[in-house]
């Protein structure tokens, strides 16, 4: 529970900000507030620097009840690592049973309070306060952010403590509460890595199979001033979250934590962490051991950049070190390599290219049928390896796959619609890691998402219980675990995060794996209406949309949700498609007004070339 509030007049406990200058403390006390008044929500606690730490103040002596629940909301709001400042405002048996790690609950402006004003209840021996708010966003115990609304009441309980008869609270909601402002200042969030599970073998012509895993990350989120490097690592060995669980694995023998002894992780002068762990982890091979040390490597660089190495010992003996350079061979983040190309349309609907990432406008047909104005297009993609492409027709009914090499006809479509109208028939298609292709039939008498296997053979519909609207945009995350879907219903579009499980068939025998999309979530709860939508990262799109009687906008939205720290895209108009890539260092790409554009890191959007329809691989 948390702050963000304090209305008019009650006496608010004191708060003393650390100020860490050239590694000296300074302790600065802040005000105490009026004491007459009611109670009401408004903001607590500013943005701070982020060598600011904010430390809450114990309970006064005699202070009234109102004040001892100010004073705890206050008191979760701080950077105590333990809460135990928190805890003096609770009874002790309170304090013994409660579990602040257990959830959090983030409320739009913070936490009111009613206070129960019936008779003369200060002199009593018992005080009740309800807690009002809208609901934003939970934290559970897994550190998994999801969005939530509705009203949120909860009951706090406040008794006369034992011989002291001071009061205290004895019995309060589960976890902690807090405003949006107070919650962005205190929490944040990192991804943590783990693998997809299903993770093909690739053959080597002289070792034999080889495995690659595929990185997938795992955002959860963790107080930002709390020796967050040890929190990640800790959070890291305790597995994926419920979401991700059925899909991914972690090469961390079961039971693995750090060592007792382990105290709080910090890099040293050469960037280099070693990471003591518990005699569990000694189990695992050298190749697993490289994996565990890829896991941390990609968790912790996500956190900061000054890790470069990890180092993972276990009773006093090294197991492996792994470094930055070698990590890419260890495993695969996002694509497997940078794109080559951006694709896109032309006016003469042919598929052409630009090499990704360069100030060049020229585009050049690509190679074999789809360059070749064999067939008018209306969308494309692109898969992964860059060999094969799809293209849908100028009405929308017919797919059709074919390579990119030079001399090839294109063939029979691979896919009809029957819808009566454009609208209501195909989606442009999307590539998954694996080289199998995703499109959806918009068919109002029978929709479907569709999986082609390698782009080829009768399509296998996906099942999506619980889809509740028609699909009308799809995008696969690189990792091959996650699908991005905009889903309309009832007039609204919305933009769903779904887990994809695959039955297990390997496909040799002409079997194609059949596919389930489950536990589709909102990714954009504020948004009426999504546009358009594109993975930005491994765990990240940007998004087209707009809220109820607002304007279009473009913004980056994490899987969970939540909104990431990042920089929000140069305004834009007219966007009907956006294309990005995981890897975050190529520029957005935009199809508006008619043309193709583009916005490089730091500057404003910049015309390509005419075009429709812009994609980079997958």
């Amino acid at each position: 529970m948390g702050a963000d509030r304090g209305r008019g007049g009650r006496r608010r406990p004191a708060r003393v900000v650390a100020y860490a200058v050239g590694g000296v403390v300074l302790l600065a006390g802040c005000a105490a507030m009026p004491d007459s008044g009611d109670l009401r929500g408004v903001e607590s606690t500013p943005r701070q620097d982020p060598q600011v730490r904010v430390f809450a103040m114990p309970p006064r002596e005699d202070a009234p009840p109102a004040d001892i629940v100010q004073g705890f909301l206050e008191a979760l709001t701080s950077d105590d690592p333990h809460y135990e400042t928190a805890r003096k405002y609770l009874t002790g048996d309170a304090a013994k049973n409660w579990r602040p790690d257990e959830s959090a609950t983030v409320l739009a402006g913070g936490p009111g309070t009613e206070s129960d004003h019936s008779g003369n209840r200060e002199d009593a021996n018992d005080y009740s306060v309800t807690l009002t708010g809208t609901r934003v966003a939970t934290v559970d115990a897994q550190q998994s952010y999801a969005p939530a609304d509705g009203v949120y009441r909860e009951s706090v309980h406040l008794t006369r403590d034992g011989k002291s008869k001071q009061w205290r609270i004895d019995s309060l909601p589960p976890g902690v509460v807090m405003g949006k402002s107070d919650f962005q200042r205190n929490y944040m969030s990192v991804n943590r890595y783990y693998f997809a599970s299903n993770t093909p073998v690739r053959a080597d012509a002289e070792t034999g199979p080889v495995r690659e895993p595929a990185a997938v990350a795992d955002p959860v989120y963790v107080r930002r001033r709390v020796d967050p490097m040890t929190q990640v690592v800790r959070s890291l060995l305790s597995g994926p979250t419920s979401l991700l669980g059925p899909v991914v694995r972690s090469s961390f023998p079961t039971g693995t934590a750090l060592a007792k002894n382990a105290g709080s992780l910090t890099p040293d002068d050469r960037s280099k962490l070693t990471v003591p762990l518990n005699d569990k982890a000694a189990r695992a091979g050298a190749d697993k051991c490289d994996e565990m040390a890829a896991q941390l490597l990609f968790t912790l660089q996500n956190l900061t950049p000054a890790v470069q190495e990890v180092e993972l010992r276990s009773g006093g003996e090294q197991l492996c070190s792994l470094s930055e350079d070698r990590a890419e061979t260890v495993a695969t983040r996002g694509s497997a390599q940078r794109p080559d190309y951006l694709y896109f349309v032309d006016d003469q609907d042919r598929l052409v290219r630009i090499a990704a990432g360069s100030n060049g406008t020229r585009a050049e047909p690509v190679p074999g049928p789809l360059g070749e104005g064999q067939q008018a297009l209306r969308s494309v993609a692109v898969s992964r390896d860059e060999h094969s492409a799809a293209g849908i027709g100028l009405d929308n009914k017919l797919l059709y796959v074919g390579s990119l090499v030079s001399g090839g006809s294109l063939g029979d479509p691979v896919l009809a619609s029957q819808g009566k109208t454009e609208s209501d028939r195909l989606t442009p298609p999307s590539w998954d890691a694996q080289g199998d292709l995703w499109i959806a039939d918009r068919n109002p008498a029978d929709p479907r998402l569709l999986l082609l296997k390698e782009g080829a053979g009768d399509p296998v519909e996906v099942r999506t219980p619980g889809l509740d609207g028609r699909v009308q945009a799809v995008r696969v995350a690189a990792d091959g675990v996650r699908i991005a879907l905009v889903v309309e219903k009832d007039g609204k579009r919305s933009l769903l995060i779904g887990r994809i499980e695959r039955d297990g068939k390997d496909g040799k025998a002409g079997d194609v794996p059949a596919a389930t999309v489950l536990e589709l979530r909102s990714a954009t709860p504020e948004l009426e209406e999504v546009t358009a939508m594109s993975w930005a990262g491994d765990a990240r799109l940007v998004v087209v949309g707009r809220e109820r009687g607002g304007v279009q906008q473009i913004g980056y939205v994490q899987v969970d949700g939540s909104t990431p720290e990042a920089s929000v895209p140069a305004a834009l108009t007219g966007v009907k498609e956006i294309a990005a890539t995981e890897d975050e260092r190529l520029p957005l790409v935009a199809y508006s007004e008619d043309l193709i554009v583009r916005l490089p890191s730091g500057l404003q959007w910049q015309k390509v070339t005419e075009g429709t329809a812009p994609v980079y691989p997958g």
